[in-house]
């Protein structure tokens, strides 16, 4: 009896799996984050430089000059994982580590010239990729949705 009920009920679509008819926010972002990073894999392939490269080229950008440390936890990575990143994008000519005249233990990372170059050429193509995604929102839902997303990095990415 309480079957054919529930069966009924869930036949009329009256009754959700979900509150308010939506899943979780990390099961909802989990699947866009990963069509995200599989649309951005052959731009940065196609610029040369790994997700890893990426990453430290865009820190260095928004924080100029870095500590090794400062930046392995900006990125939120261990220090001995980008050692082998650094030493790939230093020889390349993308990033400048010198030693802190302060600490000559520290080593301060700043972008070349060269590096921001990628970076900038390497972002506007993951943008237009981007924008296909977004592509699915209405202008003015897409416009809310990044101001959205923008104030909810702010307020966590130092997490």
């Amino acid at each position: 009896m309480y079957l054919f009920i529930i069966c009924g009920l869930l036949s009329f679509g009256s009754m959700s799996a979900f509150p308010d008819d939506r899943r979780d926010l990390a099961a909802m972002f989990a699947p866009l984050a990963r069509a995200l990073i599989a649309r951005e894999e052959p731009v940065l392939q196609a610029h040369g430089i790994s997700m890893w490269g990426y990453i430290v080229l865009t820190a260095l950008a928004e924080q100029p000059v870095r500590t090794q440390a400062a930046l392995a936890q900006a990125i939120n990575a261990d220090k001995s994982r980008i050692i082998g990143v650094l030493d790939d994008l230093q020889q390349r000519g993308l990033i400048k580590r010198q030693p802190d005249t302060a600490d000559r233990r520290v080593h301060l990372l700043s972008l070349t010239p060269a590096g921001d170059k990628l970076r900038r050429s390497a972002e506007a193509a993951i943008r237009g990729s981007e924008e296909e995604v977004l592509a699915a929102l209405p202008p003015a839902d897409r416009e809310a949705f990044l101001r959205s997303l923008k104030a909810l990095y702010e307020r966590h990415k130092a997490s």
